[in-house]
C-alpha cells in the first residue's frame, strides 16, 4: 500500500451544526456509543494528511456490478438500478483514482450476514458488496439491485429506508468518509431516527441519491445520482493554535 507525496496542509475543522450530535436520544443505541468526555483535537500528522492509493489492477472488471459478481445460476431478484456520480473535495474539484466501496441489503432488505435475521430470504444470486476506482474526472458508477427497507430494533416500530453504504477513500485517511445514500421519495426517510439525528436539512438532502431518468437504461434499469463531497484543505484555527481542530 503506498502513500501520496502532494503538498502537505490542514483540513477544513468539521462544521458541527451540520453534523449529528454523538447523543441522540430518538436514535437509541447512540446512548451507549456516545462520549462521555469532551473530544480531544490533535494535530495532524503525516500519517493523517496522506493517504492510501489503489491501483486498477487490483480491481476486478465486475467489481463494480452487483447484478453479475456474485451470481450463480441467474440474476438476483429485484429492481435493477444504476448509481453513479462524482466524487469531489470540498472545494468542488474532482478526486481521481480513489477507491469507491458500497454494501447493502437485497431488494427484501436482509444482508448476506450471519448475524441479520430479518425473516425475509437470502439471494443466492446476490452478494451485496462492490467496489470502484473513480475515473479521472472522479466520476463512478456501479449496477445493482435496489436494497429494500427492514425493521430494526429501535423502538417497537421502527423501519430503516432504504440505503447504501459506501466507503470513500479520498486522498488521505482525514479524508476518508464512511456514509450511506438513501433514495429520492421514499416515504422512510423522514421517519427514521438516524436520518433525524442531522440537524441541518440541507445535510439531509445531501445524503439522498436523486433519481437520474437522462442516465437510465431503456427497458433495462432506472438510475440514481449521488455525489460524494469529502473534506478540504486550509484548515480554520483555532485562536492561533491547532488545538480546536
Amino acid at each position: 500500500m503506498a502513500h501520496h507525496k502532494g503538498p502537505l496542509g490542514e483540513f477544513y475543522m468539521r462544521d458541527r451544526q451540520r453534523h449529528p450530535p454523538a447523543l441522540a436520544q430518538d436514535y437509541k443505541t447512540s446512548v451507549s456509543r456516545s462520549p462521555r468526555f469532551a473530544a480531544l483535537s490533535l494535530d495532524q500528522t503525516v500519517s493523517e494528511i496522506t493517504g492510501p492509493t489503489f491501483g486498477h489492477g487490483d480491481i476486478a472488471a465486475i467489481d463494480n456490478d452487483l447484478i453479475k459478481n456474485f451470481a450463480q445460476d441467474g440474476d438476483p431478484i429485484g429492481e435493477r438500478i444504476v448509481l453513479h456520480g462524482r466524487v469531489l473535495d470540498e472545494n468542488a474539484r474532482p478526486v481521481p483514482n480513489t477507491l469507491v466501496e458500497i454494501w447493502q441489503a437485497n431488494a427484501g432488505g436482509r444482508y448476506r450476514h450471519k448475524k441479520d435475521m430479518y425473516l425475509a430470504p437470502i439471494d443466492p444470486n446476490f452478494g451485496g458488496c462492490g467496489r470502484t476506482m473513480t475515473d479521472e474526472n472522479g466520476y463512478y458508477f456501479f449496477r445493482t439491485i435496489k436494497p429494500g427497507a427492514y425493521p430494526w430494533r429501535n423502538w417497537v416500530n421502527n423501519w430503516r429506508p432504504a440505503h447504501i453504504h459506501m466507503s470513500v477513500f479520498g486522498t488521505s485517511f482525514t479524508q476518508r468518509l464512511i456514509t450511506q445514500l438513501y433514495f429520492e421519495g421514499d416515504p422512510l426517510i423522514p421517519k427514521c431516527p438516524i436520518v433525524q439525528s442531522l440537524p441541518d436539512q440541507d445535510a439531509v438532502d445531501q445524503l439522498i441519491a436523486a433519481l437520474d431518468l437522462n442516465a437510465s437504461l431503456p427497458l433495462d434499469s432506472l438510475a440514481y445520482k449521488f455525489d460524494v463531497v469529502l473534506r478540504g484543505r486550509r484548515s480554520t484555527l483555532f485562536e492561533n493554535r491547532l488545538e480546536g481542530n
